[in-house]
């Protein structure tokens, strides 16, 4: 192989692995600059291992529920003070009412979470998805600020509202665009 052609080659590799971080740079920037505008923005929880609940879960005991662990606070403290580097105003702090939701929101912005069971989870009773979706839209959808909207919820509530998969403590950031809710970017607090 010729120096000039490993050179370009080379060239091409490094090209390639930085498009990736340059776009999420800019998805990054986007997302923090809506929310100084008073944007949504949806968290999942933070790291709460496995999946679902335990049988007998119980909304009103957390000892029952599948919660978060050191990770997960950690995620969730690094949410809040990724707020006030950024001097972003939050307006309102909304959250399902399980108990990872709830730390998850309470440990990023003390004092400030208000459970709406819009946003609970709906695993294990799916046919409420439909119904619950739509409130949780309405409440996204008539938010007028001041400040930024922060909902703490669940992978299937969000999945729900905006379609994909989004990771434990990640945001989704959110603008109204008439009567839709269009994607601006994303938050990773890891």
């Amino acid at each position: 192989m010729t120096k000039r052609l490993f050179l370009l080659i080379a060239a091409i590799a490094i090209a390639v692995s930085v498009l990736p971080r340059a776009a999420q740079a800019s998805e990054d920037q986007a997302a923090w600059a809506a929310l100084k505008g008073g944007a949504i923005v949806l968290f999942r929880h933070g790291n709460a291992p496995g999946v679902g609940d335990p049988p007998g879960m119980r909304v009103d005991d957390c000892a029952t529920q599948r919660n978060l662990d050191d990770a997960g606070r950690a995620q969730a403290r690094g949410i809040g003070a990724m707020f006030r580097e950024r001097s972003i105003e939050v307006g309102r702090v909304l959250t399902s009412r399980w108990c990872r939701a709830a730390e998850t929101a309470e440990l990023a912005f003390p004092g400030r979470a208000i459970p709406e069971p819009a946003f609970n989870s709906f695993f294990s009773d799916r046919s409420r998805a439909p119904e619950q979706t739509e409130a949780a839209r309405r409440i996204l959808l008539a938010w007028n600020g001041p400040g930024a909207l922060v909902v703490t919820t669940h992978q299937l509530v969000i999945s729900a509202l905006i379609g994909g998969a989004i990771a434990s403590a990640e945001g989704i950031v959110l603008q109204r665009q008439g009567d839709n809710l269009v994607v601006v970017g994303r938050i990773d607090p890891k």
